[in-house]
């Protein structure tokens, strides 16, 4: 559990040296949230964090907002004053329910302490059924102090289960009916350029070897989403790379001229679209998720299968076995532009960014986790890190919350898998409090900072469309390698390849927390780049080049 003290939870801090929780004291409770997410994250198991009153809540909204977004289970419970100074605007008093009301899956207000152990039952089954995500427990400082029921207090001794009381929720296997499989077929076995779009779904469904499947029977090409990575083989032939406003040429390109799209465990969100009339245009989409509300609310689909992807999918993939699909036209077309845009078109003997991000693919070890911040180097990392397991690459997705990373990988070295945390020199300073929290824990976060001396996307934004009017983007910064050695964190620098090689070595073979800053090329820039308010076709290869125009239409 990843906590904060204060008045209004002292007493469920009183009572933890009876527990056998293990408690991470963080250094803020933003880290503390993100921190709980990257456990979840990182291990499939819920995150729980607490925090007290008033400001110790809402600082714990960017967290659970975040955790909301990229549908992460979390139980938060925060400490709130005692009820009868409910809307008194007493002593560090906030609404946290009404705040958190559109970010969280479900909310408790806690009226008596008999209540409590059925609500915490329920809280984890509502974060883990259906599609994950946040609840929030706020429990009044009175009920704390309570003496409960001793029925109650001899059913938590003997471990008994509680009833839960959740009148109008059903569980996706309780709802869900079994989706015929005749249409889908027909549509794809019509088509001629059919590509699967695959994201956070299969990883939180743990369907994986499901679609693995399908994509190996089919021979459909495939794109993914930022949280899609790692669950797809992508190295195969008809893997294309991630797709989106930062995605493959290749990608982007088979996704504006396919007839079907298939989209499994994905919410179609502006990131990967584009502009929507264009984006739809010409297509079919079938789309399989876990969430209703999915269905048609970003694009009109054309066949949506409910439910659970690991049970949804396969039927699907066994009517397909039997029928004989040939696309080699259309992989012949793929993989030409394949060829044609590689990722890395452009060379320079600088010290860049995409370097060291290409010398740290080749350092990490199968299992290692890496977390990364928001920014350029978000997309550089998603672009060229292909891990051959998912939960391996870890980033704020929905939100982009810069100051993500060192507290998430805080929780994600609790998988027991080696982590390496990634930041910009702007996002590290947003949560860099949290280096105190990884020495008094001894947690082996690999941390990396790479400094350019700017808000890197903002800065590339000013250069593409505001000629290059770097308001309030260039950063001043202190001196990284002493900052974390006063933490008592070994830290050290690289300001060339041949160092940076030598770097990433030291830090994979070291056992404890160790830091390391990367200085690199200041005005270094993402592309491919989809600008804002254009489609998938505009991509940009360079700042003069863009893709084909659409050959099919």
């Amino acid at each position: 559990m990843f906590s904060y003290p204060g008045g209004a939870v002292l007493p469920i801090f009183n009572s933890m040296p009876k527990s056998k929780i293990r408690r991470i004291l963080v250094r803020h409770e933003q880290g503390a949230g993100f921190a709980a997410a990257g456990f979840s994250r990182a291990t499939k198991r819920v995150g729980v964090c607490l925090a007290t009153s008033g400001p110790g809540a809402t600082n714990l909204v960017t967290a659970i907002a975040d955790a909301k977004m990229d549908s992460i289970p979390l139980v938060v419970v925060t400490g709130n004053v005692f009820k009868r100074l409910i809307g008194s605007d007493a002593f560090q008093e906030v609404d946290i329910v009404g705040i958190c009301d559109p970010i969280v899956k479900h909310s408790y207000f806690v009226h008596q302490a008999d209540d409590i152990p059925r609500i915490i039952s329920e809280a984890f089954h509502l974060a883990t059924t259906g599609r994950p995500g946040p609840v929030l427990i706020d429990i009044p400082k009175c009920v704390q102090i309570e003496e409960i029921d001793k029925k109650i207090a001899e059913k938590i001794s003997n471990n008994q289960p509680f009833a839960l009381e959740l009148p109008g929720y059903k569980s996706v296997s309780e709802s869900g009916q079994k989706a015929s499989t005749t249409k889908p077929v027909e549509i794809i076995r019509n088509a001629k350029r059919p590509v699967v779009i695959y994201g956070h779904g299969v990883v939180l469904g743990n369907a994986e070897a499901e679609l693995k499947k399908f994509l190996s029977i089919t021979k459909i090409p495939s794109v993914w989403t930022l949280h899609g990575i790692g669950a797809g083989n992508a190295t195969e032939k008809l893997s294309l790379g991630m797709l989106g406003m930062h995605g493959t040429a290749t990608a982007n390109f088979a996704v504006h001229n396919a007839d079907v799209i298939i989209g499994i465990g994905i919410r179609f969100d502006d990131r990967i679209t584009g502009v929507l009339d264009i984006f739809q245009r010409g297509k079919k989409i079938i789309h399989f998720d876990i969430d209703h509300s999915e269905f048609n609310k970003n694009v009109a689909i054309d066949f949506a299968v409910y439910g659970d992807v690991k049970e949804t999918l396969p039927p699907i993939t066994e009517a397909l076995n039997t029928e004989k699909l040939d696309f080699s036209a259309w992989h012949s077309t793929l993989l030409e532009r394949k060829e044609r845009w590689p990722l890395d078109m452009e060379t320079t003997e600088k010290f860049t960014e995409i370097s060291v991000f290409n010398t740290l693919y080749k350092t990490l070890g199968k299992d290692d986790v890496v977390v990364v911040d928001v920014g350029q180097h978000q997309m550089w990392g998603a672009q060229r890190f292909f891990p051959k397991k998912c939960r391996k690459f870890l980033t704020s997705g929905g939100l982009g919350s810069m100051g993500f990373s060192l507290p998430t990988a805080m929780g994600a070295a609790f998988s027991g898998f080696p982590v390496w945390s990634i930041s910009g020199d702007g996002g590290f300073q947003m949560n860099s409090q949290e280096l105190m929290t990884i020495v008094q824990d001894q947690i082996p976060v690999k941390i990396i900072i790479l400094n350019n001396g700017f808000l890197g996307m903002v800065r590339q934004w000013q250069d593409l469309f505001y000629n290059k009017n770097y308001v309030d983007t260039p950063l001043k910064n202190p001196d990284f390698v002493k900052l974390g050695e006063a933490y008592g964190i070994p830290s050290f620098r690289a300001k060339n390849q041949a160092e940076a090689t030598e770097l990433a070595q030291r830090m994979k073979n070291h056992k404890g927390p160790i830091l390391a800053e990367f200085v690199v090329e200041k005005e270094e820039s993402v592309f491919p780049m989809v600008p804002q308010g254009k489609s998938l076709g505009d991509t940009m290869l360079n700042k003069t080049e863009q893709i084909d125009n659409p050959i099919f239409e």
